[in-house]
């Protein structure tokens, strides 16, 4: 069964998150965390789509599977990870993206593939605000262009 909620700020879209199979981990049900232990599991993945202020789609994050550390407010994306930039047409592919609420920062250390049109840049990490509009690509290790 596909579930989507919406979470809004000031009766506007801020992002909208679609998964399926969700399985809440309460206090007495889980021994040891590291973050939390209270937390909820994505284990068939999820899609993320978020929203500006005037209710354009500006990115998309989609993974095989997902972690929500509640009280930390930090949230774990695992297994083929995309995250689609809207505005500028960027494609990014990685193993694993924390995404860190109280800070506002999305980050990732693993190697990373960002698209862009007939341009492909490797790189080991990632940075962005949440709102995708500084990502950065650390460490890169080179730019791939090609014509047609």
């Amino acid at each position: 069964r596909q579930i989507v909620t919406h979470f809004t700020d000031n009766d506007l879209y801020t992002f909208t998150c679609q998964y399926y199979i969700l399985m809440r981990c309460p206090r007495a049900e889980v021994e040891y965390s590291f973050f939390d232990r209270n937390h909820t599991v994505y284990p068939k993945g999820f899609s993320m789509r978020f929203f500006a202020h005037d209710g354009t789609k500006t990115a998309t994050v989609s993974a095989r599977y997902g972690i929500s550390y509640d009280s930390k407010q930090i949230m774990e994306a695992r297994d083929s990870v995309v995250i689609i930039d809207h505005r500028t047409g960027d494609t990014v592919y990685l193993c694993s993206l924390v995404w860190n609420s109280l800070e506002e920062r999305i980050y990732s250390n693993d190697s990373i593939r960002s698209v862009n049109g007939r341009r492909v840049t490797y790189g080991d990490g990632f940075e962005s605000d949440e709102n995708f509009t500084n990502p950065q690509i650390l460490h890169q290790r080179g730019t791939i262009e090609w014509n047609e």
